[in-house]
């Protein structure tokens, strides 16, 4: 038997071994988080909520989903050319949070970082950052920097 043929039969009996050892089916390693970050954790309850002089501390979450959070400021690096108006048209300040899932207005918790302070959705990502990315709105770079990525579950509570 020439070289070759032993060269090509050694990789094809490397090839069928593989298929062996190797979990068929497995999927790219750090798939699962990945799609355990895309997909919602809780599904939505059936209950109301008046929005009126409402404690939110008492109310259990419409919603929970587990999001990538990570923040911003108003710099046109960060946003477009006006840093200072959301995609809904208002102003930034305290409480602003950008999100491609929820709809303007929503107002949600993250109460393993922040506790019981509500922020509000107002804002919208660009689109290759998905719907499971939350971004939090700082008056500065440094803040923003500051912050760095974080993971963890947002409330929806109204």
């Amino acid at each position: 038997m020439s070289d070759t043929k032993k060269i090509i039969n050694i990789f094809f009996f490397l090839l069928f071994l593989s298929f062996i050892f190797l979990p068929l089916g497995k999927e790219i390693k750090g798939q699962e988080k990945i799609e355990e970050i895309e997909k919602p954790i809780l599904t939505q309850r059936d209950t109301v909520i008046e929005s009126f002089g409402v404690d939110y501390k008492d109310i259990e979450p419409k919603e929970t989903y587990y999001m990538i959070i990570t923040a911003y400021s108003s710099t046109e690096d960060q946003t477009d050319s006006t840093p200072f108006i959301t995609a809904s048209q208002k102003h930034v300040e305290d409480g602003i949070v950008a999100n491609n899932l929820l709809p303007f207005g929503t107002k949600i918790k993250i109460p393993e970082i922040y506790g019981d302070k509500i922020f509000v959705v107002e804002d919208r990502m660009h689109y290759r950052k998905g719907d499971y990315h939350l971004d939090i709105w700082f008056p500065t770079t440094e803040e923003a920097k500051n912050f760095g990525v974080k993971k963890a579950y947002i409330e929806v509570v109204e």
